[in-house]
């Protein structure tokens, strides 16, 4: 049998104490890794909130309001009869009750214990504004707004046929065509639009809770119409905001262009035409805008109602005397705004009617007349003065802010 020498039996003991040796290392390594790097504590959730309310010790259900749902029947199973009559007779100056909706949202916030004791109540009073009814303590009641982002979009658009086709053609939102109808109500003829006219325009998406809500407003824009570009700026002096052209004239002018929005011309101001029931040839010193029974008539400037009242072929009849100078009139409607009558004074863009068949009338329509120091002119040509001006010390900053906008309206 072989003998191990001793060199042999060394060469192994420090075999073995360098294995261990490293091993003590490793594990000394990680126990100094575990107490240099300590796992870091799971950070805390924030508690939750709603309508500026800490929801952490409440709960909250959501609904929406009933059709002829009121304020009591919304809360008498929660709340007692003469605190309901408080808030009908004490808030009204916050919100009168009498406006609740059907189809808007409200939510009831109340403890998580047994008696769930009803401590808030909240309406929408639309998807930005609410009002919070506070039972803690004593009755508070106050207004409020969600959080609110707003999103810079650019659209453009070619009319085919109207501004109304053109936009639901292109899937664009339709709010955004009535503000563009709106920006440019006194500028361009929107019944006069031909196939190729095109439009571009810069404006502002509104977000709540992450959903788009509406159009808040139209920055800029430019809408090329029968061979001319017409621009319209927002601009703010003296903290109003109103929409200037390029060269820092208003867009707003003493008469709108029209007295409805998106119908059509079915016959125009005429010395000799052909009378569609009396079947005569006389004089049509109007203009004819067909448009669905009940489309809502807005006077054409701010003035004061002469005349209401059924008149003869006319049929429902409202004469608006706008200054000394001016007066128009819509005929054939279907009824009146409520509250209107003969003295009333109305702004410009006021619904004053809805549009109907009454009289001589073969279907419905508007028969809408301007007179000119008491003699027929026809609307669609009428010229009217522009209103004032941007300010002289306010030009620098408008020219500064049309020269940063058309660089996108020029992309």
């Amino acid at each position: 049998m072989q003998k191990i020498s001793l060199r042999t039996y060394s060469g192994i003991a420090l075999f073995v104490v360098l294995i261990i040796v490293v091993i003590i290392g490793v594990l000394l390594y990680y126990q100094r890794e575990v107490i240099v790097k300590p796992v870091a504590p799971a950070p805390h959730a924030p508690p939750p909130v709603a309508y500026g309310i800490r929801l952490d010790s409440l709960d909250i259900v959501h609904g929406f309001v009933a059709n002829n749902q009121n304020l009591s029947a919304l809360l008498s199973p929660y709340i007692s009869d003469g605190m309901i009559d408080r808030i009908a007779r004490d808030a009204g100056d916050v919100f009168d009750v009498r406006k609740i909706k059907a189809g808007n949202r409200f939510a009831r916030i109340f403890s998580k214990d047994s008696s769930r004791t009803t401590l808030y109540f909240i309406y929408e009073i639309n998807p930005i504004d609410f009002v919070v009814y506070d039972f803690r303590d004593s009755l508070k009641v106050y207004r409020e707004k969600k959080k609110v982002t707003r999103l810079v979009k650019t659209s453009t658009g070619i009319i085919t046929s109207s501004l109304w086709n053109c936009f639901v053609e292109n899937k664009l939102d339709v709010n955004l065509g009535l503000a563009l109808s709106d920006v440019y109500a006194w500028t361009v003829d929107f019944y006069g639009l031909q196939k190729g006219d095109h439009f571009k325009v810069i404006y502002e998406e509104v977000f709540v809770d992450n959903k788009m809500v509406g159009i808040d407003r139209i920055l800029a824009s430019q809408f090329h119409s029968n061979g001319k570009d017409f621009y319209a700026y927002h601009f703010e002096q003296q903290g109003k905001g109103e929409y200037f052209d390029e060269n820092g004239q208003s867009l707003q002018r003493s008469f709108l262009k029209a007295p409805l929005k998106f119908s059509r011309i079915s016959s125009r101001f005429s010395r000799a035409r052909m009378h569609p029931i009396l079947r005569i040839v006389r004089p049509h010193f109007g203009v004819d805008y067909s448009a669905p029974k009940g489309t809502p008539v807005v006077a054409l400037g701010s003035g004061h109602v002469n005349e209401l009242g059924f008149h003869g072929g006319y049929g429902r009849f409202i004469s608006i005397r706008h200054n000394s100078v001016y007066t128009t009139t819509y005929a054939h409607l279907s009824g009146y705004a409520k509250g209107l009558k003969a003295g009333s004074n109305v702004s410009q863009g006021e619904v004053i009617g809805y549009v109907g068949s009454s009289g001589l009338a073969t279907g419905p329509h508007l028969d809408f007349r301007v007179y000119h120091n008491g003699s027929p002119v026809d609307p669609l040509k009428l010229e009217s003065p522009p209103a004032k001006p941007v300010d002289a010390t306010d030009m620098e900053r408008f020219r500064k802010l049309v020269a940063r906008m058309n660089l996108d309206l020029e992309k």
